[in-house]
């Protein structure tokens, strides 16, 4: 992705929810905690998920916070760099073979700058969505904005994919994913694009707003 094209994101505010199609470099997929006990959250999303870094991302951050506040429970990130909604598709019956309790799903943004349809990203998204609810696994949904690259009306019909996904399946849904972290250069990396470890904090922080009453509520079943 290129420095005008960060420039841009400044410019269109909450439409400039971009990330690159050939990622940061991170790892991804790894445990954040080993304990076999725990109770786990997988997150399954692109390189917003593995930015700046494993142990600096945000689903790092939000396994310390759970561990902070006294939540037994671990996060594994299956998140990959330049991950599409069709990826997801493809990759997410490995995902639930590992038994999460919860799944974050933080998919669209590349389909976005790729223009895919969005009636063909909603189809993605929402084969995933079934095929972990159909398990008995909670969903938190994140929702993505999309430049205007592709127009307005593809902007808009993208952006509106998210909360009609969540009203469909009843589930949660994190309204965008990068609130208060687009645009800003000190939340992000060099690219103006992917965050960096304070801009990792913020999306963990309008995460954690979501999934703690989800991580709170299993733990009140027996």
């Amino acid at each position: 992705m290129s420095r005008r094209f960060g420039v841009y994101v400044v410019l269109i505010g909450w439409f400039g929810a971009v990330l690159s199609i050939s990622g940061c470099g991170a790892r991804s997929g790894a445990d954040t905690s080993p304990a076999e006990s725990l109770r786990t959250i997988a997150v399954l999303g692109d390189s917003l998920a593995v930015s700046p870094s494993p142990d600096a991302s945000f689903p790092a951050v939000l396994q310390r916070r759970l561990e902070a506040e006294g939540y037994p429970w671990r996060v594994r990130n299956f998140s990959r760099n330049g991950a599409v909604t069709a990826d997801g598709v493809e990759r997410v019956d490995q995902v639930l073979a590992e038994q999460p309790d919860i799944l974050v799903l933080a998919l669209g943004a590349n389909d976005g700058l790729r223009g895919v349809p969005a009636e063909t990203m909603q189809q993605h998204l929402d084969a995933i969505i079934t095929r972990a609810t159909g398990r008995g696994i909670r969903v938190l949904l994140c929702g993505m904005e999309t430049p205007p690259v592709n127009g307005i009306r593809y902007s808009l019909s993208f952006r509106s994919v998210f909360p009609s996904l969540a009203r469909q399946h009843d589930l949660p849904l994190v309204p965008f994913l990068l609130t208060g972290v687009v645009g800003r250069p000190d939340l992000n990396r060099e690219d103006w694009v992917h965050p960096n470890a304070r801009g990792a904090e913020r999306i963990a922080e309008t995460v954690w707003a979501f999934l703690e009453p989800m991580v709170a509520r299993k733990q009140e079943r027996p």
